[in-house]
């Protein structure tokens, strides 16, 4: 459910919020699954993002930016449930999502620690089990910390994205619990721009690397995971655009799947096995009326998140779609 921060601070819980949106069951495919997914809402607006999946459950989770929410579907159902509330331990908002082999749920929380309407002090991060038990909320090294989303490296430890710095940070259980730290900083070789810039993460087809997005730039950046040297991807033959507001990445095998939320475009490339350079595969244009940010492969299909972040208020449906394109 979705409190106000002056509720939230007194320990007030507003009433529970109802289910908003449609209510004609899905469309399915041939498995009898839903081609999309339906998410709770409050009569405010709410405004989504990430998207993480647990590929033994068949369980994906959703995080609202407008409450920190996390919401939880399957694969089989059309309709999902609040799993977290906004507000509890900290967690104000919330951008992306990634699951561990274990089930364990990681959070990256966007501008939780630096928003200046929230109290000082609050979490960058968090890491949740499978059954909804806090095991971590933490904050990184630095100040100037805007955690866009993250992914589980070879090693399993969660790799962390930063939008406001050319940073990556490292999660991973310590002697004391779960540790965070600064695992790569490319400050001089990256450069940050006004807006979103590093966002979406997954390593490479041969696990040597991580693949980065930046999304101001329209660049993807190469993370070696043994030296921590930072190389821009080789990406010839793409237009003039590049791959500007690039936002989720979404790898199979050499396939990288490219989520460009306000251009409103799906690229996707052919990605070298060690990530030194990607080609392009195809461009499909989106449903005009979504912005779609992040997505995961789950269950032989992607599941692409509807943000709303092109309306001012945003109104239902809220949905998780696996079939948004118009061409």
């Amino acid at each position: 459910m979705k409190r106000t921060l002056a509720a939230l601070l007194a320990g007030t819980t507003l009433p529970p919020l109802v289910l908003l949106g449609a209510t004609e069951p899905a469309a399915a495919d041939r498995g009898g699954r839903p081609d999309s997914y339906l998410l709770t809402g409050d009569a405010g607006g709410s405004k989504f993002e990430g998207i993480g999946a647990d590929k033994r459950t068949g369980t994906f989770y959703v995080s609202e930016v407008s409450g920190g929410e996390i919401h939880r579907g399957t694969v089989r159902s059309s309709v999902t449930e609040e799993w977290l509330a906004g507000g509890i331990d900290g967690r104000f908002t919330a951008r992306g999502i990634t699951v561990d082999r274990d089930g364990n749920v990681f959070i990256a929380g966007g501008p939780n620690a630096i928003d200046p309407a929230l109290p000082p002090g609050l979490p960058h991060l968090w890491v949740y089990s499978r059954s909804g038990e806090l095991l971590a909320a933490l904050r990184v090294p630095g100040e100037n910390v805007f955690l866009n989303d993250v992914w589980i490296g070879p090693d399993g430890a969660a790799y962390f994205t930063n939008t406001n710095a050319p940073q990556i940070f490292r999660v991973a259980p310590g002697e004391d619990g779960y540790e965070a730290e600064l695992w790569a900083d490319a400050t001089g070789v990256i450069p940050t721009l006004p807006g979103f810039n590093l966002g979406g993460i997954v390593t490479s087809p041969d696990r040597s690397a991580l693949i980065v997005a930046q999304g101001t730039t329209g660049q993807l950046w190469r993370f070696d995971l043994a030296d921590r040297s930072v190389t821009l991807v080789d990406t010839a033959g793409l237009n003039a655009d590049g791959l500007v507001n690039a936002d989720g990445l979404v790898r199979r095998g050499t396939r990288l799947v490219v989520v460009r939320n306000f251009s409103r475009v799906v690229t996707t490339l052919r990605l070298a096995a060690d990530g030194t350079s990607a080609r392009l595969v195809r461009e499909r244009s989106t449903d005009p009326d979504r912005v779609l940010t992040t997505a995961k492969f789950l269950r032989g299909r992607i599941l692409y998140v509807d943000s709303k972040f092109d309306e001012t208020v945003a109104a239902p449906p809220y949905e998780v779609v696996t079939d948004p394109f118009v061409d």
